[in-house]
């Protein structure tokens, strides 16, 4: 560890042409460039990811619309089946003498019929919503990754010039150079 802290050490006093210098003050540098960056994304990414978000709102508000006309639907199901289990209801009282367990196995089969419909319909609801809500923050998380690589990248090429290139280059092989050395 030692002679990666020389070597940078010996970067800060490395010769340049002019106004090209290498600061090796960490608790300097650091916080300056993480809020530079972080202030970046913040201005860059917020717009897209409001954007993102309410589409993604009014696309899990409009399934939740979509979930509500089904349970509706079911719960109109849920009282046409009870209006047929008094029905039956009724008629297990005309035929309780002839056929009481017939009728009442099939009065057994509908509300299990019924409760797992609804309990379906249910199901169905949730998992579409887990699943809108993933895919969502799946999207969105991408769509900031791709910006924030796309920014970057644009700095990259913005700020390196040739001689800043060949600079960065010698530099790093002074230092695998200086590493090599002293390992043998």
């Amino acid at each position: 560890m030692k002679n990666v802290t020389d070597s940078f050490a010996s970067l800060g006093h490395w010769p340049s042409a002019g106004s090209f210098g290498l600061n090796t003050d960490i608790l300097a540098t650091n916080p300056i460039n993480l809020s530079v960056v972080l202030g970046v994304l913040i201005y860059f990414g917020k717009g897209v990811c409001t954007d993102l978000l309410d589409n993604r709102k009014q696309r899990i508000l409009s399934t939740i619309r979509d979930s509500e006309e089904l349970r509706r639907g079911a719960i109109e199901q849920l009282e046409k089946a009870r209006d047929r289990l008094r029905k039956v209801e009724r008629e297990a009282d005309e035929y309780r003498v002839n056929g009481y367990s017939e009728i009442e196995q099939k009065r057994a089969n509908l509300i299990h019929a019924t409760s797992d419909s609804l309990e379906g319909f249910e199901n169905d609801k949730n998992e579409t919503l887990r699943f809108e809500q993933q895919k969502a923050i799946h999207q969105v998380r991408q769509r900031v990754f791709q910006q924030a690589l796309e920014e970057a990248l644009g700095t990259l090429n913005h700020c390196w010039n040739s001689e800043l290139h060949f600079r960065t280059i010698s530099a790093n092989i002074g230092i695998l150079g200086t590493m090599e050395k002293r390992t043998n």
